[in-house]
């Protein structure tokens, strides 16, 4: 009989690989949200390697099941946005500490697990803060170049200002190690610049 941390994460990984929206990766082809998942835990060890086991699992489980509630599910606004953004936090928070009760963990991991997918106390929280320079380095590393290529100059550049400024000193480090190249650099230096 496995673990618990075992079977958590087997389990969130199990609903990953259900994505049906998919990526080739060295022509083999990987469910997105499984991908992102994997980026997100590589990211963790070098943002925070000796991590507990609530945090791991909340890393991993940040976009739960995420394909479920399209954007485009809301308004296309701002506000639209930010109730769906809610929405998913809410969500994703309730279906992982379900999965951490289901394998074995106590009431009160399963709720920090949970508080940590929904990002509650970021800036006051560290392992909240390790949680959001994950998801923007996981951003910048593997979304934005195709991001800039579909927004104006303007919007990205305030984007990636607002993303610079939930990120910790760490995370900055390990940002400015991410190779970019061409016009998705130039931007990122012009954020940073301004």
């Amino acid at each position: 009989m496995s673990d618990p941390y075992t079977k958590a994460l087997a389990a969130i990984d199990a609903a990953h690989a259900l994505d049906p929206t998919k990526v080739t990766l060295n022509d083999t082809e990987t469910p997105y949200e499984l991908h992102y998942a994997q980026k997100c835990t590589a990211y963790l060890e070098q943002r925070a390697p000796n991590s507990p086991d609530h945090l791991r699992l909340a890393i991993r489980a940040q976009h739960f099941r995420r394909w479920e509630v399209p954007r485009a599910s809301y308004p296309m606004t701002r506000p639209g946005y930010h109730a769906w953004r809610t929405y998913l936090k809410k969500r994703q928070a309730e279906l992982v500490q379900e999965i951490c009760l289901q394998s074995g963990y106590d009431k009160e991991f399963a709720q920090r697990v949970g508080s940590l997918i929904r990002k509650e106390d970021l800036k006051k929280d560290e392992e909240t803060q390790i949680l959001e320079d994950v998801a923007c380095l996981v951003f910048l590393d593997d979304q934005f170049e195709a991001f800039e290529k579909e927004h104006d100059e303007e919007k990205i550049v305030g984007i990636l200002r607002k993303t610079w400024g939930k990120m910790s000193e760490e995370g900055h480090r390990l940002a400015l190690g991410i190779r970019m190249e061409g016009r998705a650099r130039e931007v990122v230096e012009k954020a940073l610049a301004g």
